[in-house]
């Protein structure tokens, strides 16, 4: 590919988070991150790694039997698995703006799917990630890092929203939500969303595009030749959109999986394994360079599996777009050898949230924004702290708030948080995760007390939120009805 000669180190000096604004507007402060750890030595170089609507049980070591996963596997191997990892959304755009920021997306009123259409009071500059929220870039970058964004973006289309503008030194992607794997022609009309870009400019997808999972990994891996050696530490944020939508795969890897049917089940597994062996080649390159002891890799998944893309999330209940332990409960990955121990599982519940201070504090770097909602998880995988990371976890798509505290889990489904006095829909969903993890019991008649206490607590969390900045989607009446559908115990919502 033609990446290396495209991209120069001219191309580096971009804007900062906050360029964009007026020039009176005072930088936030700098804040303290919770429960920081103590890390000695050289700042570890950093990879995040997500794939995009994969099944929580489609990868070797979640239990996958027929689809195979042995370069995830080996990188789980080497670090801790997270049994209860969860996202902040089950659903992509807001999910990744979570994980972008630390900070619940509900907070600036990023909260539902597909920005398309502006909730009152607000216009289509609106529609992508609130340009006064700090980024996983903005923050490591401050650290001392060489930022690169890889692959979906899905956090907004406009200039203020652009990875260059939002903490990322390099751009090699698409803005949007899902692509071609194949190069675009001329007469396929992509939207602004899928065409492929590098830094600010559109590609010549006839000459960059051979198969997006396969030039992702390519220009992952050539930034981080670039920053080999360099006096700065890299962070790659690397995005695949494999798994999503739409479902194409290459021809020798769908005949590998010819033991698998249905045929849309046996492309997403030539899908998966496509992607599985890039992540090999991101991590034969660690290994090559004498960069892999010191390099702090995380893989996780941006919500649940999908019904549209043939994956599975059984024994879990629930897929993408519902608050079931399916759709929020994700694949969850930490691996830094020269300081985590590995093959190590870790049972607590532990939130995407976590992973932007966890990052700062192996980088001794601090959050240039406001407050976190995640907290460094060092200090729970090192030994020096037994408590749990997160005593409640809280969702909210709108109709549908959940929370998760201890063993109990509580679904509510409500009217959208734009109507002031917002009724119930339906009598609140009331688990026991612990003794039924498959969600098939609604406890809530057995136990008022408890019901009344996590209702109390979404009321009380809800009350710092912001008013949603978009509706979901263009169809979201549509999206509001399948809600109620999907959060119905006698719907049948396994896979």
């Amino acid at each position: 590919m033609n990446l290396a000669k495209r991209l120069s180190l001219s191309f580096l000096i971009t804007a900062s988070w906050f360029c964009f604004a007026d020039a009176d507007k005072e930088k936030p402060p700098v804040v303290s991150l919770p429960a920081q750890s103590e890390v000695e030595g050289s700042k570890p170089n950093i990879i995040l790694i997500i794939s995009d609507d994969a099944g929580y049980s489609d990868f070797g070591f979640n239990g996958s039997e027929s689809i195979k996963t042995p370069h995830i596997d080996r990188l789980a191997a080497s670090g801790v698995t997270f049994s209860q990892g969860y996202v902040t959304a089950s659903v992509c755009c807001p999910s990744r703006m979570g994980l972008m920021t630390g900070r619940y997306q509900q907070r600036f009123g990023a909260e539902c799917n597909v920005p398309h259409t502006p909730t009152p009071g607000y216009t289509e500059d609106d529609l992508g990630l609130d340009p006064y929220e700090a980024t996983m870039g903005d923050s490591l970058r401050e650290a001392g890092y060489r930022t690169m964004m890889v692959g979906k973006w899905h956090l907004g289309l406009e200039r203020h929203h652009h990875p260059l503008n939002r903490g990322f030194d390099e751009f090699y992607g698409f803005l949007g939500g899902a692509r071609s794997y194949w190069p675009y022609k001329e007469q396929d009309n992509p939207s602004k969303g899928a065409q492929l870009q590098i830094n600010r400019q559109l590609a010549d997808e006839a000459k960059e595009i051979s198969y997006a999972t396969d030039d992702f990994t390519d220009a992952a891996i050539d930034f981080m030749k670039r920053s080999k050696g360099a006096e700065e530490p890299f962070f790659v944020y690397l995005s695949y959109n494999a798994v999503h939508t739409p479902m194409e795969a290459k021809e020798e890897d769908i005949e590998q999986q010819s033991f698998i049917s249905p045929k849309k089940r046996r492309i997403y597994a030539a899908m998966t394994k496509s992607m599985d062996e890039n992540i090999g080649r991101v991590m034969d390159y660690l290994d090559d360079s004498g960069l892999r002891q010191n390099t702090l890799v995380a893989f996780i998944n941006d919500n649940g599996g999908a019904t549209s893309n043939a994956s599975a999330n059984n024994p879990l209940r629930g897929y993408k777009g519902s608050y079931w332990e399916g759709g929020i409960r994700i694949p969850f990955v930490i691996s830094w050898p020269e300081k985590l121990q590995a093959g190590v599982g870790y049972d607590n519940p532990v939130s995407t949230l976590d992973l932007l201070p966890t990052f700062l504090a192996a980088a001794d770097g601090q959050h240039p924004g406001k407050p976190l909602d995640g907290i460094d998880l060092l200090p729970h995988l090192t030994g020096l702290s037994q408590e749990q990371p997160h005593d409640y976890l809280f969702w909210r798509l709108w109709r549908v708030s959940a929370v998760r505290h201890g063993k109990w889990k509580l679904i509510r489904l409500a009217e959208n948080p734009l109507q002031p006095g917002r009724k119930l829909l339906s009598q609140p969903i009331l688990i026991d995760l612990e003794n039924d993890p498959s969600e098939t019991a609604n406890l809530a008649e057995a136990n008022p007390e408890m019901v009344e206490h996590l209702i109390s607590k979404i009321e009380e969390w809800e009350s710092e939120l912001a008013p949603p900045r978009w509706y979901d989607g263009e169809d979201w009446p549509k999206w509001a009805r399948v809600q109620i559908k999907n959060h119905n115990l006698n719907t049948k919502q396994y896979q």
